[in-house]
C-alpha cells in the first residue's frame, strides 16, 4: 500500500493487483499527502433569538445569491438548494465546516480518518472528490493539483459564518470547471454584525480542545472591522483492530474583516485569513500545512436591479510531506460582474474572470509532477438573461460560461432554467446544463517510477475535459405556513472519465485516460415543519443509482470503479427544541447506506446537543457525537489504511457582549 511519505514503486506493485486501483492509489498517495491539509452582546442574542422564531415561511424568503450571482429568494429559486444557516451552525454543536455540511441533506459527507473528509453531491465521493466547487465569500479554494479540496485547511470560524448555500446539480454557467454535480459557497457576515466580543472554549473526547476569540469594533462611521483567532485539536481515529491510528492533530487559524458602507451605494469589504496546521492523515509523521489569504469585494449599486461588483484575491497554500515532496500553490484572481435591467422583461447579468495558479512540487526522485514548476492561466466570460415570459408566473433563463485553461483551451458551459410560479405557495423547475472538469495537474503531469529507468504510473498530455449533460426537474410547495416541502429529479449523462490505461505491449507504463461513460439517476426531498414556536424538524432523503462502463476503445484496468464510492440511500432528520428557563435539546439522526467498493457497512448515526443560556450573553452546551456505537468506518480510502471514527462527547462554554 502507497503511504503518504516516501511511495516506492516496487511496493505499490507488490501490494496487490494494478486492476485493484492503481490509479486510485497513485493519486491518493499524493493526495492523501498533500490533503492533510449587534453591536453589542444584546443585539447579537436578539438576533439569534428572531432566528429561532422564524417560521417555515419566512426561512423560504431567506435570500440566497448562488443560482443567479445575486440576490433572490430561496422559495423562487429553480435549483435544488438548501440553506445551512448560522443558527443551524450552533445548534449543531459542530466545530468544523465537514461536520456542518453533515446538515445539508443534498450531501454525501463522510469521514476518512482525523483529518480527511470525502464530501461530494450526486455521487462521485471520495477524498478527490473533483467534481464539487467550494468557495468561502466567492474565493475558491480549489486546488489544480488534483481538483479538489484541502478540508483541513478550510478553519472558518463557524459564529461568523453568516450562511452557507448548498446547491445539488451543475453551476457551470455561472461558477465555472469543477462546478460539475453541485457548488458549496460558504458567506461570512459583514463586520457590522458582528461587533463586540465573542469568546468560546471547550473539549473532551475526540475533540480534544478548541478555543475561538473575535472583537469587532466601528473604526469610523460606517466603517467597521473585527479580528479573530483560534486553536484547535482533534484526538486520532481508529484502526479496525480497535489500536489508535495515531492520525491526531491541531492546528489554528487567526484573520480580520472590514466593511465600509458608504451610505447604500459603494460598499468595500477587505479581508484576510493565515492558517497552520499539522494534520498525520497516515499515523506516521505529521505534514506541515500551512496558507494565506487576502480578498477585496467592490460592490456599486446603480439602480433597481442594477449594480457592478469587482473582486480581487490572492491565495497561498503549502503542504509539506517533511520526506522530500512538497507543493506551495500561490492564486491570483480578479472577478467583474455587471447585472442591468435591458427591458421590462429582461434582466441581463455578465461578468468575466482571470486567474493565474503558480504550482511548485519538489519531487522526489521516483515520484512527482513534470514539470516540477506550472503557471495555469484561466480566462473566462459568462453571460446570463433573465425573461419574465409571464409577469411574476412563467420565467427563463439562458447563459452560458466560456472559459479558457491551458490544457483544453475554451470550453463552453451553456443552460437553461424554466420556472413556473403556480401560486404564492408552489413553483414547479426544469433545467438543462452542460458542465466540465477540466484537467487537474495529477491527469496530465504526475508520473511514479520503480527506478530511473522503468516508468510504473504517469499522466496523458491527451486527457480532455470529464463531460455532464445533465436534466434537473423539481417542486416545491409550501402548503401551510409552518411546513415547506421539495423534491428534485436528476438525469445525470457523463463522458470521457478517468480511468487507467495499460501501455501495450508490456503494459506499463499505466497511463491516465478518458476511457469511462456512464449516467446516474436519483431524487432528493426536504421537509421542515414547525410543530410548534418551540419545536421544529428537518428530514431529508436522497436515492442514486450510478452505471459507469468502459468503452470499447478503453482497457481500464479499473473497470470503471475507483472514481467514487457513493451510498445507494441516505436519510437524515433534524430537532431543534426550546425548552423552558433558556435550556436547548438539538438531535440529529442519519441512516447512510452501505459503499460498494471498498466496502464500508451501513451505519445509524446520532449527534445530539443540550444547550443552557443562563443568562442572554453566556451559553454552556454538551455534544454527543455518533452516540450510537463506540466506533465505525465511514469511507475507506487507498491511503491510508480504513479508519474508524470514533464516539465524540464533549463540552463546550461561549460568552457574547
Amino acid at each position: 500500500m502507497i503511504n503518504s511519505h516516501l511511495p516506492h514503486s516496487a511496493s505499490l506493485i507488490r501490494s496487490g493487483p494494478i486492476a485493484q486501483g492503481l490509479l486510485r492509489l497513485a493519486a491518493i498517495a499524493v493526495l492523501s499527502a498533500t490533503t492533510v491539509s449587534a453591536q453589542d452582546g444584546n443585539r447579537l442574542v436578539a438576533s439569534l433569538d428572531t432566528l429561532k422564531k422564524m417560521n417555515v415561511e419566512e426561512l423560504m424568503n431567506v435570500t440566497v445569491i448562488s443560482i443567479s450571482k445575486h440576490p433572490e429568494k430561496l422559495k423562487s429559486t429553480a435549483a435544488s438548494v438548501q440553506i445551512i444557516t448560522n443558527e443551524d451552525i450552533r445548534r449543531s454543536g459542530a466545530e468544523s465546516l465537514p461536520e456542518v455540511l453533515r446538515l445539508a441533506t443534498n450531501l454525501q459527507v463522510a469521514q476518512a480518518n482525523a483529518s480527511q473528509w470525502a464530501i461530494s453531491a450526486r455521487g462521485f465521493d471520495n477524498v478527490l472528490a473533483n467534481k464539487l466547487l467550494v468557495m468561502i465569500d466567492g474565493r475558491s479554494v480549489y486546488t489544480p493539483l488534483y481538483a479538489g479540496v484541502y478540508w483541513d485547511a478550510q478553519a472558518t470560524l463557524l459564529e461568523d459564518v453568516d450562511r452557507i448555500e448548498v446547491v445539488s446539480g451543475p453551476g457551470g454557467t455561472l461558477w465555472g470547471a469543477n462546478a460539475v454535480n453541485g457548488v458549496i459557497n460558504v458567506i461570512t457576515k459583514s463586520a457590522a454584525d458582528t461587533q463586540g466580543w465573542f469568546a468560546e472554549a471547550g473539549g473532551g473526547i475526540g475533540v480534544r480542545h478548541f478555543e475561538n476569540l473575535r472583537y469587532g469594533g466601528e473604526l469610523a462611521p460606517g466603517l467597521y472591522y473585527r479580528i479573530y483567532g483560534q486553536a484547535f485539536g482533534r484526538d486520532s481515529t481508529s484502526l479496525l483492530n480497535g489500536a489508535n491510528a495515531n492520525d491526531d492533530w491541531t492546528g489554528g487559524q487567526g484573520g480580520f474583516r472590514l466593511d465600509w458602507d458608504t451610505g447604500g451605494i459603494d460598499r468595500l469589504t477587505v479581508q484576510g485569513d493565515l492558517y497552520g496546521s499539522n494534520p498525520n492523515p497516515d499515523g506516521i509523521a505529521p505534514v506541515t500545512a500551512r496558507g494565506g489569504n487576502v480578498l477585496a469585494n467592490w460592490k456599486r449599486t446603480l439602480g433597481d436591479d442594477a449594480d457592478f461588483q469587482l473582486k480581487a484575491y490572492y491565495d497561498n497554500t503549502l503542504r509539506d510531506l517533511n520526506n522530500g515532496f512538497s507543493e506551495e500553490l500561490h492564486t491570483y484572481d480578479l472577478d467583474g460582474q455587471h447585472r442591468f435591467r435591458a427591458s421590462q422583461a429582461h434582466v441581463v447579468t455578465w461578468g468575466f474572470d482571470v486567474r493565474l495558479m503558480d504550482d511548485r512540487e519538489d519531487n522526489l526522485p521516483l515520484f512527482g509532477f513534470q514539470p516540477a514548476r506550472k503557471r495555469l492561466h484561466l480566462y473566462s466570460l459568462f453571460a446570463q438573461d433573465e425573461i419574465a415570459l409571464i409577469a411574476d408566473r412563467l420565467s427563463l433563463t439562458v447563459g452560458a460560461k466560456f472559459e479558457r485553461n491551458d490544457y483544453t483551451g475554451w470550453e463552453t458551459q451553456p443552460s437553461a432554467r424554466l420556472a413556473w410560479t403556480i401560486s404564492d405557495r408552489q413553483m414547479v423547475w426544469g433545467a438543462i446544463s452542460r458542465a466540465v472538469r477540466t484537467p487537474a495537474r495529477i491527469d496530465r503531469d504526475f508520473f511514479l517510477s520503480a527506478s530511473p529507468t522503468i516508468p510504473v504510473f504517469s499522466g496523458n498530455d491527451d486527457f480532455v475535459s470529464e463531460e455532464l449533460v445533465a436534466y434537473e426537474l423539481g417542486w416545491r410547495m409550501q402548503p401551510q405556513p409552518n411546513l415547506s416541502l421539495a423534491v428534485s429529479g436528476f438525469y445525470n449523462q457523463y463522458d470521457h472519465l478517468r480511468s487507467a490505461e495499460p501501455t501495450l505491449p508490456l503494459g506499463l507504463p499505466i497511463v491516465i485516460g478518458n476511457g469511462v461513460d456512464g449516467d446516474s439517476f436519483g431524487a432528493e426531498f426536504l421537509a421542515i415543519y414547525r410543530v410548534t414556536d418551540s419545536w421544529r424538524l428537518r428530514a431529508g432523503y436522497t436515492i442514486m443509482r450510478k452505471q459507469l462502463s468502459v468503452k470499447a476503445d478503453s482497457l481500464d484496468l479499473n473497470q470503471g470503479s475507483v472514481e467514487s464510492n457513493d451510498p445507494l440511500n441516505q436519510f437524515q432528520i433534524q430537532s431543534a427544541l426550546n425548552l423552558a428557563h433558556g435550556f436547548q435539546l438539538d438531535a440529529t439522526l442519519r441512516y447512510v447506506d452501505r459503499l460498494p467498493s471498498p466496502y464500508v457497512p451501513s451505519y445509524v448515526g446520532l449527534d445530539v446537543r443540550l444547550g443552557w443560556n443562563p443568562t442572554p450573553s453566556l451559553e454552556l452546551s454538551i455534544v454527543g457525537q455518533n452516540l450510537l456505537d463506540a466506533h465505525h468506518p465511514e469511507f475507506v480510502p487507498a491511503s491510508p489504511s480504513a479508519r474508524e471514527i470514533d464516539r465524540s462527547v464533549y463540552g463546550k462554554i461561549a460568552w457574547r457582549y
